[in-house]
């Protein structure tokens, strides 16, 4: 499948797609604790797409390798790693480094991908299910017979966290573009048109008591919107602020503004919770913990993509050479589901 060399995409400073540059090496060495995955999928995702503009929130300096998760097989195990990992498939949360051919990984972030899903089905839900899960069932705590509103719910997340939902048995309102709401319909989603006039108004005549849940990653004066939109009790959880992806000046700012007005939000006496999202939460001060509730609920997500309760919605697979055509394809915004990077 591999040659003996290295092959990775460089993203190397603020650049249109086309500047992204292909660098070759060295296959690397994995050190105690380590693995080197061959990667067999990576996805493009929106984080990406920020990235690439300067705009993600905790980005590293330039250059550096993008990609946020992968899936691939153990090529090579460092010292202290079990050697029969090697061929196994697994799937890891990266951040970056993903778009390359190998990548060394912690061996303690790696998940099993079960038998039965092809790499690109596993990549599909690795970053995008982790975060639906975790928001739908950690911080929002949706249950079953409630109603919640999915910004995007024809997007990478948001498709899965209305399936995800629907499987629970909430009732799910999503806003999406009119091309989409057949197949929104499809999945038991209750379809709002975000270039309309008035996406509260609508919303309000689907749920006139309020929603239970609002999951918003368009930040701006969405998330102000959303707000008002909960039902007494209800949940607000930001994650985003894809509004705000072309705009100049501070990439912090959009993301800051959003955690002041949760925490000017949740002072009020009126039993709602406002919240941002971030999927890496904890891991700094609590590295086991986090690890172990990131393989416990991506397992959970795998077995609901195994039990068709959400489905892998793959729009194109593109080898990694080029990266450049899938990250300009993933910021058309004419595709649906998932563009997946491939060996």
């Amino acid at each position: 499948m591999y040659s003996g060399e290295l092959l990775e995409v460089v993203l190397p400073g603020v650049v249109a797609p086309e500047g992204l540059e292909l660098r070759h090496g060295a296959v690397p060495t994995p050190g105690p604790g380590q693995v080197v995955i061959a990667m067999e999928a990576s996805g493009v995702s929106f984080a990406e797409q920020q990235m690439r503009r300067g705009r993600y929130y905790d980005q590293p300096p330039f250059p550096f390798v993008p990609g946020y998760d992968l899936v691939g097989r153990v090529h090579r195990t460092g010292p202290g790693v079990d050697p029969a990992l090697t061929g196994q498939r697994m799937a890891a949360l990266v951040k970056v480094g993903g778009w390359a051919s190998h990548v060394l990984v912690e061996a303690a972030d790696l998940v099993p991908v079960p038998v039965g899903l092809t790499a690109a089905e596993a990549e599909t839900v690795v970053v995008n299910g982790i975060t639906a899960w975790q928001m739908l069932h950690r911080q929002a705590r949706a249950r079953k017979g409630q109603t919640v509103l999915v910004h995007g719910a024809s997007g990478g997340v948001g498709s899965v966290l209305a399936q995800l939902a629907r499987a629970a048995g909430i009732r799910v309102i999503g806003t999406a573009s009119a091309r989409h709401h057949t197949a929104l319909r499809e999945l038991g989603v209750l379809p709002v048109d975000y270039r309309d006039a008035d996406v509260p108004a609508r919303v309000r005549e689907l749920a006139p008591g309020g929603v239970d849940a609002v999951f918003d990653h368009l930040g701006g004066r969405s998330v102000v919107d959303s707000w008002h939109l909960l039902a007494p009790g209800g949940t607000l959880v930001a994650y985003g602020s894809a509004s705000t992806r072309d705009d100049s000046g501070s990439k912090q700012w959009p993301v800051l503004k959003i955690l002041g007005r949760t925490l000017l939000w949740n002072a009020l006496p009126n039993g709602r919770r406002a919240g941002f999202y971030n999927i890496w939460a904890g891991r700094a001060l609590a590295r086991d913990k986090f690890r172990a509730r990131l393989r416990t609920d991506l397992t959970q997500v795998f077995d609901a993509l195994g039990k068709g309760e959400i489905t892998a919605r793959i729009a194109a697979q593109l080898p990694l050479d080029r990266a450049a055509e899938a990250l300009r394809l993933a910021e058309s915004g004419t595709t649906t589901g998932k563009i997946v990077l491939v060996p």
